[in-house]
């Protein structure tokens, strides 16, 4: 059985791909960096498995789309 998705914060994606604060809102705008997904009213957090997959290949990193998981 697969482990269930974290949600990891924003200090985390920092850690883990380098880049800045400034640099991953104009990746996520251009399409090229995975979008925060909400978790409360003031939260925001990434899926460890969408940033996993952006640091194993960041530029070839497209978007999962819906019909791409029923596969």
């Amino acid at each position: 059985m697969p482990e269930p998705d974290r949600i990891i914060r924003l200090k985390t994606v920092l850690s883990r791909t380098g880049l800045s604060r400034s640099t991953i809102y104009r990746k996520i705008t251009e399409g090229t960096f995975p979008a925060q997904i909400r978790i409360s009213v003031n939260g925001a957090g990434w899926r460890e498995s969408d940033i996993n997959r952006w640091v194993a290949d960041p530029v070839s990193w497209r978007p999962k789309h819906e019909f791409d998981e029923a596969r």
